[in-house]
């Protein structure tokens, strides 16, 4: 069943998300560990500005587990959607200037699918599927008729996936050190 997170599903979001963060290499995350980037990330998800808010992600939730889960956001959000990480980081003793993410990702007048992630016991079952069929409700939502996303070139199953669901390659950036295709579709 797809629907809105909820703040139960905290610890396993943060887990899945810690997935993504890993392959991507992010400096934060090497530098202060998991354990403490977790604990922050939890504690930003209950404003409803940051990244990760329970109101911008979809959970598939199969027998009580989270089983996947996708958050994104619109392009015209982007300048804000860390000030929450961001202004918890004193309290937790890490430098101000840090920050999770560096680069801008999203493309104008965008709805971007900033992740997507499946429990790995539940891969191989249409999780991550269900939840792209999912993305036009949240994207009708924010007033935006397109929706982007970032795809690592090192991740040919991800873009075959995407591809599937009708989406196109429509340029490219580096985000944290790695080469990434941005693809789109139009609603």
């Amino acid at each position: 069943m797809i629907r809105f997170a909820k703040r139960e599903d905290g610890p396993a979001i943060v887990d899945l998300l810690m997935i993504i963060f890993k392959d991507m290499e992010l400096a934060f995350v090497k530098e202060q560990g998991a354990d403490l980037t977790k604990e922050i990330m939890l504690e930003a998800m209950e404003d409803a500005t940051y990244r990760y808010a329970y109101g911008n992600g979809l959970v598939d939730e199969i027998d009580g587990q989270v089983a996947g889960v996708s958050f994104g956001y619109g392009d015209d959000q982007e300048d804000q959607i860390d000030q929450a990480f961001q202004k918890l980081l004193p309290a937790y003793k890490v430098p101000s200037d840090q920050q999770l993410f560096i680069e801008k990702e999203t493309f104008p007048n965008e709805w971007y699918l900033d992740s997507i992630a499946v429990n790995p016991q539940f891969q191989g079952h249409g999780i991550g599927s269900s939840l792209l069929s999912a993305l036009p409700q949240l994207a009708h939502k924010a007033d935006k008729k397109i929706i982007g996303l970032s795809v690592d070139t090192g991740n040919p199953l991800a873009k075959k996936l995407y591809t599937r669901q009708g989406f196109k390659v429509v340029g490219e950036k580096i985000l944290s050190g790695h080469l990434y295709e941005h693809m789109q579709k139009e609603l």
